[in-house]
């Protein structure tokens, strides 16, 4: 929900935006010049609003924060904890932002806005996924709470979103895994690299990643000799992905050495290609 549509709704009118940026620059200024405790909760809560609205996030966390405290249960306090968590997500400040959402989740499971808490826990550690080289613990936490937003709130505004985040999620997943495999590979360590691989084909498999993970394999068991198993993986990616440059490089290795693009043997890959052979895989 945008930020526009969240004032239009609390403030109640549907006024000029030159009309309301007066209003809650008015208040800002009234709550300025008097102590906290003696406005009104609706004139601090339109101060923060003003704040958020000119890019101070931290001020304005600390209105809408106080507003909770100096009115607590009532329809602003409630209304102060979620936008409490949106000012402070904006501000970086993930960790306080995720509890305030949390706050709201236990005191307000049922209101219209939980949905909306909890997809900002989600983001909390979804904008945290950094570079792919970094610890992956953000991206299972996200993980989880993104799968909350699609199994309890599936007909909610956020849900949608929260699937593509989902995805893109587990898409990270996948590249970590790549980028160890593809290093132990490049040393010689071939073990340790189909381990990543098949962590990808696996449990990663609708992934963008698959289709080289299953080259890699093809390499990998090449270099170790076991011929069987890397005509089985080239075998998976002719099936799944033969119009790809992973599929016509791993051809290239195969028939280079005299061999088949032929599903072979009884290893995991073998179980593999029987599930993508019934349609139960992809």
């Amino acid at each position: 929900m945008t930020i526009g549509r969240k004032l239009a709704r609390q403030c109640g009118t549907l006024i000029s935006a030159v009309v309301l940026a007066g209003l809650v620059s008015g208040c800002a200024k009234k709550v300025e010049e008097n102590p906290l405790e003696s406005q009104p909760p609706e004139m601090i809560f339109k101060a923060a609003e003003a704040e958020l609205a000119d890019g101070q996030e931290k001020k304005a966390a600390e209105l809408f924060g106080e507003v909770e405290r100096l009115y607590p249960y009532s329809e602003w306090a409630k209304r102060g904890i979620v936008m409490s968590a949106y000012a402070l997500h904006l501000d970086k400040e993930y960790e306080l932002s995720r509890a305030a959402s949390q706050r709201y989740l236990d005191f307000y499971p049922a209101d219209e806005d939980a949905a909306y808490a909890q997809y900002l826990m989600a983001l909390s550690y979804y904008d945290q996924i950094d570079r792919v080289a970094r610890d992956q613990g953000n991206t299972f936490q996200a993980l989880q709470a993104l799968r909350v937003v699609i199994e309890r709130y599936p007909d909610s505004e956020y849900a949608k979103s929260a699937i593509l985040k989902f995805d893109l999620a587990i898409d990270h997943l996948a590249a970590k895994e790549m980028e160890v495999g593809r290093y132990y590979i490049k040393r010689g360590h071939f073990s340790a690299s189909i381990n990543r691989f098949r962590v990808v084909v696996e449990d990663y498999q609708t992934t963008t990643h698959t289709p080289e993970a299953l080259h890699r394999l093809v390499e990998a068991y090449l270099s170790l000799g076991l011929d069987e198993e890397a005509q089985t993986a080239g075998a998976i990616l002719g099936h799944n992905f033969q119009s790809t440059k992973w599929y016509e490089d791993s051809y290239a290795l195969l028939t280079g050495r005299g061999l088949e693009v032929k599903a072979k043997g009884n290893g995991w890959l073998r179980q593999v290609y029987r599930r993508v052979i019934k349609g139960q895989w992809l």
